[in-house]
């Protein structure tokens, strides 16, 4: 939502000054410039794109329009679910947990979390882990190498659609400019014209410029960012996960994990001491 709402800003801002200057909004129509710059660089994009990358573009978009937003409801959930596998591993040893990562649909402790159930990768991730430590005697060192280099490939697969994204807003200016050549092309064939005919053909050249600069610093480019934003938000939340287990293998009680993984939650979305000891309280 706050996409739309800065992307109406930028048009209204923008197109709102020129009419209060008394600027004539049917000189700045100019459909084909705008087909010029957009299929240039839709067809640049799938020059630079396999199928796989352009179907990754467009659920990213869709994020864009839909973000998930990782709050302190979101941190405090996977704590908890943590904290709950934790206490039952310290209680009746690791096998305790097997069917529970097996077929975590049909588990207690994560039926009392539907919000991670929906999330394919977070409930991959976690279970994934315990796996690892129900299956092979491994350090609290090479366990943390191990879920860095998992955190840190899917990030960077996550990253693909932003770089495309940004690259294409990068390149709108310089289509922009093709898009004005073109116009001053066509111009010079009407240079017998009068000069009324000749500026405005030369004011429409210029609205590809126009357009190209508009589209990139004004909303492909934010767009971008905004995605940028959202992989290191989704980053953040799988190295809170990562320091809670780390923590545990290198044998923390589970309180002391959770907490710090608490510590590792950025500020702003950080859950107080109290407020997670009371939770927990309420799970003993």
């Amino acid at each position: 939502m706050n996409a739309i709402i800065g992307a109406l800003i930028v048009f209204f801002a923008v197109f709102g000054g020129y009419v209060l200057e008394h600027g004539n909004l049917a000189m700045l129509y100019q459909p084909v410039e705008l087909l010029i710059i957009g299929g240039a660089a839709a067809g640049a994009l799938i020059i630079s794109s396999p199928v796989k990358i352009l179907k990754a573009l467009g659920k990213s978009m869709k994020g864009v329009l839909s973000p998930k937003h990782y709050d302190s409801k979101k941190y405090i959930e996977v704590l908890m679910l943590l904290y709950e596998i934790f206490n039952k591993m310290r209680k009746e040893g690791i096998i305790a947990v097997e069917a529970h990562v097996e077929d975590p649909m049909k588990s207690e402790i994560f039926k009392r979390y539907p919000e991670i159930l929906k999330n394919k990768r977070t409930l991959d991730f976690i279970c994934d882990s315990i796996k690892t430590l129900l299956s092979i005697e491994i350090t609290p060192y090479e366990f943390d190498n191990l879920l860095e280099v998992d955190i840190a490939s899917n990030t960077e697969e996550q990253s693909i659609p932003y770089h495309r994204i940004a690259k294409t807003a990068d390149a709108l200016p310089g289509l922009g400019i093709v898009a004005a050549v073109l116009g001053v092309v066509l111009t010079m064939a009407k240079i017998n014209e009068p000069p009324e005919v000749l500026g405005h053909s030369i004011g429409a050249a210029l609205v590809g410029t126009f357009l190209g600069v508009l589209l990139c610093y004004g909303f492909v480019g934010p767009f971008a960012t905004l995605l940028e934003h959202q992989i290191k938000e989704e980053e953040a939340y799988y190295h809170v996960i990562r320091i809670a287990l780390v923590s545990f293998v290198a044998r923390s009680v589970p309180q002391i994990a959770i907490e710090f993984a608490r510590r590792a939650i950025p500020e702003s979305e950080r859950p107080g001491f109290n407020e997670l000891e009371k939770i927990i309280k309420g799970k003993k």
